[in-house]
């Protein structure tokens, strides 16, 4: 759905430029703005366009981050292979690299918010997270998925009243359709007659050897209503990862680490999240 759309600050970090840019987003004038460096070209799309449709969909989860913080901004570029954010570091910025094109907004949004919780995990507490695969990353892709399927949903219901242009209003539905075609395909939903504890408890030990995107979304689908009813629990991703480097860690120490490495007013949400696979 392309748009001509009114010149934006190529790098909007002062919360000023973000409120000249997106004045309806209430969040702007509390949080320090996300700094974006876009490589434009490689997408075929216009770079105030990509900016506008990725800062909303990370701005649906970086406003519940009350505490977290990140000391560089973001370098995107487009990866052929798939979306992935890097440790490496472009011009400063955390390099972050999605696989689309043209003016699919709704895979933009998707593929960011995805990239932009794997950031809160890895990039906010520098230093102190567990490197590499461990038997637990499924449930780091899988608190991802959570985040691509809650902007979508968040960005339906802002873009309805107040979209970064006004001539958008219309694709707040394809946004919403979007995150529904993924929760209702087949291949994410339970096998009949079956409950999640019991498939997830026949899924796990795979899922610790070697994690399945289909997985990983039949679980986010599962974690997405408690996400969407504490939408605060987005601030504790700072601490996911302060944990033991022991690749092995079974999945309740790997919580309950969580739990007790996360800031105070975190645990309750932590506690609620480790008890969603028990039942």
């Amino acid at each position: 759905m392309a748009a001509p759309s009114p010149l934006l600050s190529r790098r909007a970090f002062a919360g000023s430029l973000l409120l000249a840019a997106f004045p309806r987003c209430s969040w702007a004038a509390e949080k320090t703005a996300l700094d974006l460096e876009i490589e434009a070209k490689e997408f075929h799309a216009g770079e105030s366009d990509i900016r506008a449709v990725l800062l909303s969909a990370a701005g649906e989860i970086w406003k519940h981050c009350s505490t977290t913080t990140f000391q560089y901004g973001f370098h995107i570029y487009r990866n052929e292979k798939y979306p992935i954010t890097l440790n490496e570091r472009k011009n400063g910025r955390i390099r972050i690299g999605l696989c689309t094109e043209n003016t699919y907004w709704s895979q933009y949004a998707f593929q960011f918010a995805h990239e932009f919780c794997h950031a809160l995990m890895d990039h906010t507490r520098e230093g102190q997270w567990l490197m590499g695969e461990h038997a637990n990353k499924w449930l780091e892709e899988t608190i991802c998925e959570v985040g691509s399927l809650f902007a979508l949903r968040a960005m339906a219901r802002t873009w309805e009243t107040a979209p970064p242009y006004p001539h958008w209003t219309s694709y707040a539905k394809k946004l919403a359709e979007y995150a529904a075609e993924r929760m209702n395909d087949p291949k994410h939903q339970l096998p009949a007659g079956q409950s999640f504890a019991q498939w997830f408890a026949a899924v796990e030990p795979e899922q610790r050897v070697k994690w399945t995107r289909e997985k990983n979304t039949t679980i986010a689908c599962r974690l997405l209503p408690l996400f969407e009813a504490e939408p605060a629990g987005w601030d504790a991703l700072q601490s996911v990862l302060l944990c033991a480097h022991e690749a092995q860690m079974s999945r309740q120490r790997f919580l309950e680490e969580w739990k007790n490495n996360a800031r105070s007013e975190h645990r309750a949400f932590i506690g609620k999240l480790a008890s969603s696979f028990l039942a």
